[in-house]
């Protein structure tokens, strides 16, 4: 009984093929204590200064590319929007404008009525988007001048101050 006891108390081993790395300590080592030289360190704030000058500049060019970019979305986004307000007011004075069509030609009682409603229809249609087409091409125009002009002023701005 007295071997069963001991036997219990006995520290575990571990199985073979298991590896443990034996515990170790780095070694503390004292740094030694060196002046700087007043001139390495004057050179060193001097370094640092100019760094956080550098990041101000940076930063403030940052914001104001960020700022350039907004405006120049949001002018994009709202020109945008007015060429497809206008697309839509010019589809549906077509669509009218096919309607009526469709209505004279119903009532149209002879072929020489047809044949001279269609032709007039086919002029009128011609001239008016011919008109439609230069009315979306200046608005295009103006919206692309007017996204232009903010990335333009932001780039003069930015060689004024590099000069």
């Amino acid at each position: 009984m007295a071997e069963a006891t001991i036997a219990a108390s006995k520290p575990k081993t571990k199985p073979a093929g298991v590896f443990e790395m034996p515990k170790f300590e780095m070694p503390k080592f004292e740094m030694p204590k060196v002046e700087m030289p007043a001139a390495f360190r004057e050179f060193a704030e001097r370094g640092v200064a100019q760094a956080k000058d550098t990041y101000e500049k940076m930063k403030a060019a940052a914001e104001e590319a960020t700022d350039v970019l907004e405006t120049t979305y949001s002018t994009a986004t709202k020109g945008a929007s007015d060429y497809g307000l206008k697309v839509i007011e010019l589809a549906r004075a077509n669509t009218n404008a096919a309607f009526d069509f469709a209505g004279e030609i119903m009532a149209a009682k002879t072929l020489s009525e047809v044949v001279e409603l269609t032709s007039a229809h086919a002029r009128k249609q011609f001239e008016t988007l011919t008109a439609q087409s230069k009315e979306l091409s200046a608005l295009a125009q103006k919206v692309a001048t007017e996204s232009a002009e903010p990335i333009k002023s932001g780039i003069n701005k930015a060689f004024n101050k590099a000069s």
